[in-house]
């Protein structure tokens, strides 16, 4: 079944946006779905909540501007959720790749520089909390984002907690696709900011595990990335771990390049392929 869906994205980059989401060969047909453009906002979580308001459509996708969707990305979610109707209809947040407490991550995405990350499976894999390079929520579900949170970091964390206090679990889904970005191994003082502000909203929820770091009550994974900063970027003047590529087509035909070469698997070593 297709099903009507808004996308969402926040841009404040023309040209990674004309060069990676809007070249999406899912997005490229139109019809049924709404793309929802979020320009000069100061903080994600304004930016999304707004576009709640203004979806058509009770499904929404929220997408980083240099996420590439192959074609066959809107089957693959359908088929994804089709699989939480049967196993947990009360679903709160589904995403392309997260991360469990203490068990490693889930998913199945591309990155330049770091190739694939996870493999393909069957179920939806429960996460604690998802990466921001894509959320999906329903609109029905009343969920929303933490309009307190500053900038634009730990909003894909504070969604999954805020679903979690309401008896909402999260899911990493099955459905490939490309997250072209730059891997900063130093990180702006906005970062430190928003994870203050998660760590003291979530408290009687830590440890929390999030893409980018471990949230805890003693601070010490945050403590010491701290430490290591300097020496990342006046010692070894090695602020960036990978960079994205030009142009997202030829990372999104990498990454189904490097698909078909592999062997099919879960990463909890059941089930069959999403292919």
């Amino acid at each position: 079944m297709t099903r009507s869906i808004t996308f969402v994205v926040s841009v404040n980059d023309e040209t990674i946006f004309d060069n990676n989401l809007m070249v999406s060969p899912c997005l490229a047909a139109g019809g049924l779905h709404q793309l929802i453009v979020q320009r000069g906002f100061r903080s994600a979580p304004t930016a999304y909540n707004d576009a709640i308001s203004r979806s058509d459509n009770d499904l929404i996708v929220f997408a980083h501007q240099d996420v590439v969707f192959p074609a066959s990305w809107i089957h693959d979610l359908d088929r994804s959720l089709e699989l939480l109707d049967e196993i947990d209809p009360l679903w709160g947040v589904i995403g392309c790749y997260g991360e469990t407490l203490n068990d490693n991550g889930r998913g199945y995405v591309y990155s330049p520089g770091r190739g694939i990350l996870g493999k393909e499976f069957q179920y939806p894999s429960l996460v604690q909390t998802l990466d921001e390079a894509v959320l999906i929520i329903r609109k029905s579900s009343g969920l929303r984002f933490d309009r307190d949170l500053p900038d634009f970091h730990f909003y894909g964390a504070d969604i999954c907690m805020a679903a979690a206090e309401r008896g909402m679990k999260s899911y990493a889904i099955c459905a490939l696709c490309v997250h072209n970005s730059q891997q900063n191994l130093v990180l702006p003082p906005a970062f430190y900011r928003s994870y203050s502000h998660f760590r003291n909203r979530w408290r009687k929820f830590l440890p929390v595990q999030t893409t980018c770091t471990r949230v805890t009550s003693l601070n010490a994974h945050v403590f010491i990335r701290r430490l290591k900063e300097p020496y990342l970027k006046y010692l070894r003047r090695k602020t960036i771990g990978s960079r994205r590529v030009e142009n997202g087509r030829l990372a999104l035909a990498e990454a189904e390049r490097l698909k078909k070469g592999r062997v099919t698997g879960n990463p909890q070593g059941e089930g069959t392929s999403c292919a």
